[in-house]
């Protein structure tokens, strides 16, 4: 079993090779080709915006892209949902569908109430989940996240540090490959129609 450091050094790893992977050079390369396969995704239960039960696995049968933040977030996140929303439509322009999805990690302020409004602001498909606490550490333990409130902001509130990678997993929820945060939306969606369209 891969312990925590090292999911974190194949993350790092992967991270910095994955941005090749949109390049014209590897456009025909089957898949798999991830160059650090790493032992993350599992099962989860928890609420979306709606108060309905949800899953790893995707209602419409769709490939999802998902980010562990909070809608308050004023730093990685204000960058990563637009990027995730634009890979969304790039994927859109070429005839497939991708969900958004965002896991809290701020289930006090992000609740069934206030998740929605705010996430649809982004897309109207956004899809914003929470919980329990145990029924959201089940969802940070199978991704190894880790949350810290570093401090509070007068004006939005508690402010969290909580990892930057979006994942891509299929229909049935199995983790795919990173997204990492230094690439561009074009890159993230060169690399998401790779593996979309490997999927069919």
């Amino acid at each position: 079993m891969q312990t925590v450091p090292m999911i974190r050094a194949g993350m790092l790893g992967l991270a910095l090779a994955i941005p090749a992977l949109a390049t014209p050079a590897l456009a025909e390369t089957p898949l798999p080709f991830d160059p650090l396969p790493l032992d993350l995704g599992g099962a989860y239960t928890l609420t979306d915006q709606n108060g309905e039960s949800y899953t790893q696995v995707d209602p419409q049968g769709r490939p999802q892209l998902l980010f562990f933040g909070y809608v308050n977030c004023q730093e990685i996140c204000s960058a990563v949902f637009p990027m995730m929303v634009e890979v969304v439509a790039e994927i859109e322009a070429q005839g497939m569908e991708i969900t958004p999805v965002m896991i809290t990690v701020d289930p006090v302020r992000d609740t069934v109430d206030t998740m929605g409004p705010k996430l649809a602001k982004f897309h109207p498909e956004f899809v914003g989940l929470t919980g329990t606490e145990a029924e959201l550490q089940v969802a940070y333990d199978a991704y190894s996240i880790e949350k810290e409130e570093v401090f509070v902001d007068p004006e939005f509130g508690p402010v969290y540090a909580h990892g930057s990678f979006v994942y891509l997993l299929d229909a049935q929820g199995k983790f795919l490959t990173l997204v990492p945060p230094i690439v561009t939306p074009a890159q993230a969606a060169g690399i998401v129609a790779k593996y979309t369209r490997e999927l069919g």
